[in-house]
């Protein structure tokens, strides 16, 4: 891990981030649809870094092998969500995801929140063991989405900082 590098993304980053995103969604047989539940990584800067949040990726020298962002919850003072957690399929395992969870509760702690709320696909059951190791707490609550090709719904996740 020596040439890992966790720097915020830039709008030059946003290509390379919808293929990683992307690749995953592909694992799953679906894919990313830009123009509206992943609008937001064609205007990365926009909306993150312009409304209070992070954008991260993680770098491995010039390849982006995974991201993860952080924005506050609009009308919960003290309280952020927690967004775009990918990692490339051949890095999950290794203590990547790690890193890059961690990255994103130090920011939060450093930035003054005190709780981060977070919905998870319900595809990703291996994320959500990991969210749990890492002392996030599943409440049962599911919200079915259409905002993309195909219908999904999600898992809700909190932690207390």
């Amino acid at each position: 891990m020596a040439d890992i590098l966790i720097r915020q993304a830039t709008a030059s980053d946003q290509a390379a981030i919808a293929e990683l995103i992307g690749g995953v969604y592909a694992e799953y047989g679906d894919e990313l649809c830009l123009d509206d539940a992943e609008k937001d990584l064609t205007e990365i800067p926009e909306y993150y870094h312009d409304r209070d949040g992070d954008f991260v990726v993680m770098c491995d020298r010039d390849e982006i092998i995974g991201c993860h962002a952080v924005l506050p919850i609009s009308g919960k003072s003290g309280t952020c969500t927690f967004r775009r957690l990918y990692l490339t399929h051949s890095r999950r395992g290794g203590g990547y995801g790690k890193l890059l969870m961690q990255w994103a509760v130090d920011w939060a702690r450093d930035q003054g929140f005190k709780r981060i709320e977070f919905w998870s696909d319900t595809r990703f059951t291996h994320a959500h063991g990991f969210f749990k190791s890492f002392g996030f707490n599943e409440t049962g609550n599911i919200r079915h989405m259409e905002d993309s090709f195909e219908p999904y719904s999600e898992y809700f996740f909190f932690m207390n900082l």
